[in-house]
């Protein structure tokens, strides 16, 4: 089929001949011909001619320029041109991540992969791209204050920190709470506010465990009220899907609005005052009922002592009553008599006794009969005396008949 050879012109056709004459480019964009112009042929656009001019425009832009030998723009220089421009658009997708941080890469827009540090290489924009987000870096957000500087106080918010307590006191609750990513493409995607979400489940979070708490157990047990508030957080953010661990949850202070702090110090003191009172008196119990205790017990094992042998002395005596009536019944005269000594023994044993011989030296008033004894237990048991007594008078006792 063969083509439309119109004159030279623009890089749109034009040319010569026609009926616009004089070598005026015709209206057609394409370089066809204007309608009822001069000249047979095809009124569709001339493309060899494009082609041509096309060639002469590109090699203005390499060596050789217009007028080289005549030769036309050779197949390497076009190939080697072509795999240029491919390699440097391939060179584009080498990147580098920092060892804090992982790539997420993007395929039009939608997650691909993870990458790790290290040099990495994805296809070249606008095939592909990535995203690095720091994974190591603990973010810390405050809730119920602001953070100052030197010159300036921190700032306490209000609508935040005032909370509510199960038994309905009032609290003015500040914390810190110290977060990080773990999963980079939760984070970037399921999220659209991390920082504005983290810090709302946490204000939820304590919020529900102020509300669920005494004041005094928040007072006492700061430790097991910041665990909680961890946990529920926790709980929520994973539920969002949300890629975010929390590390630490810290109260900053908690404390009692500023209009009643003076009434509120008032009443701790009081209930410290109480607990050292009920402290004192749980010493002195623990001291003294044990002491009883022992005390009681030893009593009762005095008593047990006492009871086993007066019971045991009761069944000797009745043993011995028993045998002395068997010997009595045996020997009724002999026993009688060995009873009589026995007692008399039992009686004179420990009293002073005067012998007195009734049958000799006449006996009377005159105290011829009685028997001179030398004291001699007396001599033992004490030293000798200054003086001694007068010759022919020997110490008398009182008389036994």
């Amino acid at each position: 089929m063969p083509w439309n050879q119109g004159g030279g012109g623009g890089p749109w056709g034009g040319g010569g001949g026609g009926s616009n004459g004089g070598g005026q480019r015709p209206n057609n964009p394409w370089g066809g011909r204007p309608p009822g112009g001069g000249g047979g042929g095809s009124k569709g656009p001339d493309f060899e001619d494009l082609v041509r001019k096309g060639q002469e425009q590109l090699r203005r832009y390499f060596p050789g320029g217009p007028g080289g030998g005549g030769q036309g723009l050779s197949a390497k220089a076009l190939a080697l041109g072509a795999i240029v421009l491919v390699a440097g658009w391939l060179a584009t997708g080498f990147y580098r991540v920092e060892p804090a941080n992982v790539g997420v890469v993007l395929r039009f827009g939608e997650m691909e992969r993870i990458t790790y540090p290290g040099l990495n290489w994805h296809m070249p924009y606008p095939v592909e791209s990535v995203i690095q987000t720091n994974v190591l870096q603990v973010n810390q957000l405050t809730v119920g204050f602001r953070e100052g500087n030197e010159a300036r106080r921190d700032r306490t918010m209000l609508d935040e920190s005032l909370m509510l307590t199960s038994d309905q006191n009032i609290l003015d609750v500040r914390f810190t709470v110290q977060w990080r990513i773990a999963d980079a493409a939760k984070f970037l995607f399921n999220v659209a506010s991390p920082e504005i979400t983290v810090k709302s489940v946490a204000e939820a979070a304590m919020r529900e465990t102020i509300g669920l708490t005494p004041m005094q157990s928040i007072f006492q047990n700061r430790n097991t009220a910041e665990g909680r508030v961890k946990e529920s957080m926790q709980q929520l953010l994973d539920f969002y899907e949300a890629g975010i661990t929390v590390d630490q949850v810290q109260f900053r202070a908690v404390e009692p609005p500023q209009q009643v702090i003076d009434a509120f110090r008032d009443v701790q003191r009081a209930i410290q005052d109480r607990q050292r009172a009920q402290n004192e008196a749980e010493s002195y119990r623990n001291d003294i009922v044990p002491r009883a205790r022992g005390e009681a017990q030893r009593l009762a094992q005095e008593a047990e002592g006492y009871r086993q042998q007066i019971v045991a002395r009761a069944k000797g005596d009745v043993a011995g009553y028993e045998a002395l009536l068997e010997a009595y019944r045996t020997a009724p005269d002999v026993t009688r008599q060995r009873l009589y000594l026995e007692m008399m023994e039992n009686v004179l044993r420990g009293n002073q006794k005067v012998i007195i011989d009734q049958n000799g030296g006449g006996g009377g008033a005159s105290g011829q009969g009685v028997v001179p004894l030398l004291p001699l237990n007396e001599l033992l048991r004490r030293p000798a005396p200054a003086t001694a007594p007068a010759a022919g008078q020997p110490q008398q006792q009182g008389a036994v008949r």
